[in-house]
């Protein structure tokens, strides 16, 4: 087991086949999926089929999203990190996306921010990344304001899969900077 971060009450690790259930519990719930476009999975297999992909993508890309464990627990409580982007988005391609989706028992914890501030620090200081994209749906409020408060610079508004969209980033630069 990989693990990537540890923050004060969390750690981020690789996806691994034991997540398959806790990965269920969040992907089959409908108001998880409220803002991402996409219908709430129906069975244990197509969670399992998501983790596989993810794997994919560490062999692909050296990069993709990381279970969040509840260090008090152990438990899964959802997914966090970075995600590498081939399609073109708001025009741009090739950048690394960061997300977030917990089970919905454990929204409004803190844990989506705290994640997203040590996923930052560890993509520009260990992975070296120019650039951090962030992209929310303008309803989700909760979303929106995590990406501000780590300190993503919204760029503009956008559609995306028919919904209107905000588009952050923040390159290493301003990142340093803002450290000063």
């Amino acid at each position: 087991m990989k693990i990537h971060i540890e923050t004060p009450r969390l750690l981020l690790r690789d996806l691994m086949d034991e997540d398959v259930h806790g990965l269920y519990a969040m992907d089959s719930d409908a108001e998880v999926h409220k803002y991402l476009g996409n219908n709430p999975i129906a069975t244990v297999a197509e969670a399992q089929k998501y983790i596989d992909a993810i794997k994919q993508q560490y062999i692909e890309n050296g990069i993709g999203r990381w279970a969040v464990v509840e260090k008090k627990t152990g438990d899964f409580i959802g997914w966090s990190g970075f995600k590498f982007i081939t399609d073109v988005v708001n025009g741009r391609t090739r950048y690394y996306d960061l997300g977030y989706r917990f089970i919905k028992k454990y929204w409004g914890k803190g844990y989506a921010t705290e994640t997203a501030i040590a996923s930052l620090q560890y993509g520009f200081s260990e992975l070296d990344y120019d650039e951090i994209i962030g992209i929310a749906d303008v309803a989700n409020i909760a979303s929106n304001t995590i990406l501000q408060k780590i300190g993503l610079v919204k760029r503009n508004e956008f559609i995306y899969d028919g919904s209107p969209v905000n588009f952050y980033s923040l390159s290493k630069s301003e990142w340093l900077e803002r450290k000063k």
